[in-house]
């Protein structure tokens, strides 16, 4: 067994300082604050640069093992082995494109459910139940865990495929019923397994994710669900390490593949520009700076919800009288940033956080303090884009360069065309463009978002959509995965709307348990 990684709390008043077992099956501090390690380890060039020679899968035991996972190095290489195997459609796991000279592209939507969210939750869930195999042999845990999600579209197809019929857990996710694409809804309602459960919320992903933060913190439902059912409560947002943690992996794999492939030299930096809602995809590329990755900058693109980029320019973070935009980059949707907070905690410390925290949820806004703000303008910049140019991103670089698209990565594309500077630029694509066929053929035909499609697509289911958006790019574009085009003839198992609230979540969680 290697040296241990402890972890903290970013707000200061869980002092246990767990292991990655105990604060992975947490999943949030007590007093609502995240886990972060206590210690960040180092990668030199040549360790990065070695890592090119490596299948995905060792790459991300490598990592894992950096940080003390406290699971023996037979134990980690199974678990990655078994998370970035064949169910991956690209042997590579996360390839690396050029796209354009200088202008590359990190793909991490070669999972089993077609999104980014694959990266950390086909690992995330082996790892859960084996910390809890771990925790039981220590005496330090005898019950199962319910895991709650709310998801803004691709977490919860991502958790509930990661955690169907696992060990030790069950699962309910719960998603903004008009907040999602109708490819991402009957992902979700579709699930297979005997421990999953899925509601929709009268509301928009803040609601979902307001309320689901809400029963953690409820310690009268948790005592129900101990006595009743023998289960406590975890999540598999990103307030978790465990999906931070799988999320550093590809950043310090795609330098070792850009080295590899010529696009910088050993040592020359590079920017990356990530389309970013909750916070979770940018920071594992700060963490894996902060182990020597030669990242010079972090690019935050954010859609019409611009509250990230806004933060990032201003040091205001502010949502007081923000109202809630609805884009065609729905998993971006998101105007309370979960993640932040650990990013405040290595500029600033614990008790500031609980300062701004507090602020957060009194007032709705907060602003950090000049130093604060200096050191994070040191590696962070951001801007913002509006639904049409993002629309007009998928077209323009499809007609450009024959590549396609979803509206996540072109709004993360068109703020690194704006903000490229003499680095080459990694662009972080977050899904298969399929996932939002109906948008991506609004782009291609020049139609504004909103809009209704031209009358020959009247009728048209949104898995009819993705043939003819197939028809018109042709097979040199990535063609529509078979478990997307399969879900048409799928049956729903899940159909019901609670309302926004602690108090709909907790009922709804009552009722699925019975």
């Amino acid at each position: 067994m290697r040296n241990e990684t402890h972890y903290l709390d970013t707000r200061g008043l869980d002092s246990s300082r767990p292991t990655f077992s105990s604060a992975l099956v947490k999943g949030i501090a007590p007093g609502g604050g995240l886990f972060v390690p206590e210690h960040l380890p180092s990668l030199s060039l040549e360790e990065i640069s070695a890592f090119a020679e490596w299948p995905y899968w060792r790459r991300a035991a490598a990592v894992f093992s950096l940080f003390g996972v406290d699971m023996s190095a037979e134990r980690i290489d199974a678990l990655t082995q078994a998370a970035y195997g064949d169910q991956w459609d690209d042997d590579r796991v996360a390839p690396v494109v050029e796209v354009r000279a200088d202008m590359h592209v990190l793909e991490l939507w070669h999972g089993p459910t077609s999104a980014f969210k694959d990266m950390a939750l086909q690992c995330m869930p082996l790892f859960f139940s084996e910390s809890i195999e771990i925790l039981r042999a220590r005496g330090k845990a005898d019950d199962d865990y319910l895991i709650l999600v709310a998801t803004s579209g691709d977490t919860g197809k991502a958790a509930l495929e990661g955690f169907s019929d696992r060990d030790h857990t069950r699962i309910v996710v719960f998603y903004p019923v008009d907040g999602v694409s109708d490819v991402q809804r009957k992902q979700m309602v579709t699930q297979a397994g005997d421990n999953v459960g899925v509601f929709g919320v009268r509301g928009n992903f803040d609601d979902c994710q307001y309320a689901v933060k809400a029963v953690f913190a409820n310690d009268e439902f948790e005592d129900w669900l101990r006595e009743n059912h023998g289960l406590r409560l975890s999540s598999a947002n990103s307030i978790n390490w465990g999906r931070l943690l799988p999320q550093i992996v590809y950043y310090v794999s795609a330098y070792a593949d850009m080295i590899a492939s010529g696009a910088v030299k050993p040592g020359e930096p590079m920017d990356v520009c990530v389309p970013t809602g909750n916070f979770g995809n940018i920071l594992g590329a700060y963490y894996a700076r902060l182990m020597g990755v030669p990242i010079e900058r972090l690019i935050c693109a954010s859609n019409e919800n611009s509250v990230l980029a806004e933060f990032i320019n201003t040091g205001l973070y502010d949502i007081s009288e923000r109202e809630f935009v609805t884009t065609p980059s729905p998993s971006m949707d998101i105007l309370i940033s979960s993640n932040l907070e650990r990013l405040l905690f290595h500029l600033a410390g614990p008790p500031q956080v609980r300062e701004w925290m507090g602020e957060l949820a009194t007032r709705r806004s907060f602003r950090v303090d000049r130093d604060t703000f200096e050191t994070m303008r040191e590696v962070f910049v951001g801007d913002w884009v509006d639904n049409q140019d993002a629309l007009a991103a998928v077209r323009d670089v499809f007609e450009e360069t024959g590549y396609l698209m979803d509206p996540h990565t072109a709004v993360a594309w068109e703020v690194a065309e704006r903000m490229r500077g003499a680095n080459p630029v990694l662009i972080v694509s977050t899904a298969h463009w399929a996932k939002f066929g109906a948008d991506v053929l609004r782009a291609l035909k020049g139609v504004a978002y909103g809009d209704p499609l031209p009358p020959e697509y009247d009728g048209m289911s949104g898995f009819d959509l993705l043939a003819q958006v197939q028809e018109i790019v042709g097979d040199g574009c990535a063609c529509v995965p078979e478990s997307l085009a399969s879900l048409a003839m799928a049956t729903d198992r899940f159909g019901d709307v609670v309302d926004a609230g602690r108090e709909g979540v907790e009922r709804a969680v009552r009722e699925w348990l019975g």
